[in-house]
């Protein structure tokens, strides 16, 4: 049988392809395998497989990092241009930045204490007292005049203390105590009585039912300090403060009368009486402060 021109033809052999057939398994021929050939063929096709191997990987490594670019880009956003911090918007407009002072309840401090209200009642007046505490020392100053202190005196029984009406009025007032001092400048004297009582409204009371015209306190002399204020005409004034009712008494040592025209005498009995308040007032402070630092 012929098959054409040069014989039957022999099938490819693949070495990759299961069951291909090879050259020297049937044909009969006896002729030796090209060896050189096969091993030349194999190596091109392992090559060829090595490539492949290669390419791939670079491959797979080209799609991770585009996939890395792409994670990066969408976390920066398409609003920032390149991720430049200039880009960002100031702190205080950044949501949930801006900082705030912190904020604290209202408190308010206890009112001050009125020191008036430590002078206006035996419950709360109760620093010791005497005619040598609210008038201390030997002498006081007034502005440019200096007074010099005489004799002091000291009475639970405050009508033997007064004369005219004022007896009657710090009776009445329930007045428990009377201190006087007197002090002298020149030829002038004036004695200081301070009258106490357990309430404010009872000394009120004292100094409203009496007046310096027809009630005033008994003079003291003694201690270098002549009579005065004997059967001449005097000077006297009256007014409370808190519990305390002050009273003061102008005469000349000398005997004669005080008149309109004798401003050293009424300029004395006003610093006297300014002084017999200030001393008052100062107590009042002094344990308002005492209970506020307590």
């Amino acid at each position: 049988m012929s098959y054409g021109q040069g014989g039957p033809q022999q099938p490819q052999w693949d070495p990759w392809k299961p069951n291909s057939q090879q050259p020297w398994s049937d044909g009969g021929d006896g002729e030796t395998p090209d060896w050189a050939a096969l091993a030349e063929a194999s190596e091109a096709r392992n090559k060829r497989r090595r490539m492949l191997f290669i390419g791939g990987g670079a491959l797979a490594t080209l799609a991770v990092g585009a996939a890395v670019a792409l994670a990066v880009t969408s976390a920066n956003g398409s609003d920032q241009a390149g991720g430049d911090p200039s880009s960002l918007p100031p702190t205080a407009s950044i949501p949930g930045e801006t900082a705030t002072a912190p904020s604290f309840a209202p408190t308010s401090a206890p009112p001050p204490l009125d020191p008036k209200d430590f002078v206006s009642s035996k419950n709360k007046d109760t620093a010791p007292i005497g005619p040598d505490i609210l008038f201390p020392g030997s002498q006081l100053t007034m502005g440019s005049t200096v007074y010099k202190k005489g004799p002091t005196a000291d009475t639970k029984d405050c009508a033997s203390a007064a004369k005219g009406t004022l007896p009657q009025a710090l009776t009445a007032g329930g007045c428990t105590r009377l201190m006087r001092v007197t002090y002298t400048q020149g030829g002038v004297a004036v004695t200081v009585g301070v009258a106490v009582f357990d309430t404010e409204a009872q000394a009120a009371r004292a100094k409203k039912t009496t007046s310096p015209k027809k009630g005033m306190v008994q003079p003291l002399s003694g201690k270098g300090v002549k009579p005065f204020c004997d059967g001449a005409v005097c000077r006297s004034t009256t007014n409370s403060y808190g519990r305390y009712a002050y009273f003061t008494l102008t005469g000349f040592t000398s005997g004669k009368d005080v008149t309109l025209k004798d401003t050293k005498a009424f300029a004395a009995g006003d610093d006297l009486a300014q002084f017999a308040f200030n001393q008052i007032k100062r107590r009042g402070e002094a344990q308002a402060s005492a209970a506020a630092n307590g």
